[in-house]
């Protein structure tokens, strides 16, 4: 199996996600603006894996300069980090690891081994975190079930155990039960045709692919009862923001009656905004579905906007499911349980 981000000799090495699936190649990151430009060009995704990204690359920065005076240090790695939360507005569990690293050494009479130490806990945790969602989840499918998934939520885009919706649908399969599974191709970037697919493959699933526009179909022809997306962030109200088009998922999913779950960890959850109004949503470079292939598919004088995310109403999901639990409605009153 693949190792998605790997620290060694003070480099980061990461699998270049937009090589996938036809080659399995590792970018060598050696400073945070080279990994500012991996994640912005999505080399590495997923709001988890993201969390980690950030968190490896600071543990970089301290090893690096480990010499360096404290004052001089704190204020490199401010600097520093303050660059890395600008790459994706929207994922959270980068300002999560981010927040919690620099708080760490703040406060340490060894910024540097601070950084080191809090980096390791993020990593280990972010993994067994993963392994509980997947166990947690995976009982809520069953034989005979359909099932529906949008965008990469693999280890791919978690560096964790098997991933979040992913995770939770690999161990069902691992666990013996029979089920068809659907994935959708995710726009802009087919994340889930290039991704999905690939992580379910190499886990011995059968998977069926589907263009984004076929959802409706599929759920009427083939009677799908359960869908299962990840989460960039969440709101403690329950609104989540996840790949561009869940928004769309979702509604189809209430139409039909089918059960509508978001597969993340706590730290994907931002308590601090009161709904998904205040999640700052990304916009692309509209390269990305102005060509294809390196060639033109769109008129220069048209207009284009390519939004990263959208916002799914917690009224349009059924449950969010973590590492501490299944959390249902009401989903303000609960998620706030879950920080207590």
């Amino acid at each position: 199996m693949y190792e998605v981000i790997k620290l060694k000799d003070n480099k980061l090495e990461l699998l270049d996600q937009r090589k996938l699936p036809e080659k399995k190649e590792y970018l060598i990151i050696e400073t945070i603006d080279d990994l500012i430009n991996a994640i912005k060009d999505l080399a590495i995704r997923g709001a988890p894996s993201l969390g980690v990204a950030a968190a490896l690359g600071l543990k970089m920065l301290a090893l690096k300069y480990k010499n360096l005076d404290k004052n001089s240090f704190l204020k490199l790695l401010e600097t520093e980090a303050s660059k890395l939360k600008r790459s994706r507005p929207t994922a959270y569990n980068l300002f999560y690891a981010i927040d919690r690293i620099l708080k760490k050494a703040k406060t340490s009479i060894n910024p540097q081994e601070a950084v080191i130490k809090e980096s390791d806990a993020i990593y280990k945790e972010n993994y067994e975190m993963d392994k509980k969602i997947a166990v947690i989840g995976s009982k809520l499918i069953n034989d005979g079930d359909v099932v529906l998934t949008h965008c990469n939520t693999g280890k791919l885009a978690t560096c964790g155990y098997l991933g979040t919706a992913l995770g939770v649908i690999i161990k069902a399969f691992k666990d013996g039960k029979k089920f068809k599974v659907f994935a959708t191709e995710t726009r802009p970037l087919l994340q889930g045709a290039r991704l999905t697919t690939f992580e379910l493959c190499e886990n011995g699933l059968n998977v069926t692919l589907i263009p984004d526009s076929a959802v409706a179909y599929i759920f009427e022809k083939f009677n799908v009862n359960k869908v299962f997306v990840g989460a960039d962030r969440i709101a403690r109200n329950g609104d989540t923001a996840n790949k561009i088009g869940t928004y769309n998922i979702a509604i189809i999913a209430k139409r039909f009656g089918a059960e509508f779950h978001v597969v993340a960890p706590t730290t994907t959850i931002d308590i601090n905004i009161e709904n998904g109004s205040q999640i700052p949503i990304e916009l692309r470079d509209r390269k990305e579905i102005e060509f294809f292939n390196g060639k033109r598919i769109v008129d220069k004088r048209a207009d284009i906007l390519n939004p990263a995310f959208d916002v799914t109403p917690n009224e349009l999901i059924t449950s969010i499911i973590t590492e501490k639990g299944i959390v249902k409605k009401p989903f303000e009153e609960n998620i706030i349980k879950l920080f207590k």
